[in-house]
């Protein structure tokens, strides 16, 4: 494995570690997953929104065609006053 230097603002270091630390990991971990993702050119949300629309397409939801308005999305009771 090959060491790299870099240089990174203290605050985020900090921040950085606190987060790692948080979730059970360490910044050389994330870090040398971030760089193993960008070499491979992965773009984990690219591939996400791929596969969310790609399955919005295979949906039976809207089998029948039916269309929405605004007016349709935006119609809808309010609470009156003093309701909790």
């Amino acid at each position: 494995m090959t060491n790299l230097t870099i240089a990174i603002d203290e605050t985020i270091v900090r921040k950085a570690r606190i987060r790692a630390i948080n979730e059970g990991t360490s910044v050389s971990a994330r870090v040398r997953e971030f760089l193993s993702d960008y070499a491979q050119g992965n773009d984990r949300q690219q591939i996400a929104g791929e596969a969310f629309i790609a399955a919005a397409r295979r949906s039976k939801a809207n089998s029948e065609g039916a269309a929405w308005t605004r007016e349709d999305a935006h119609d809808r009771p309010y609470p009156s006053p003093g309701a909790a």
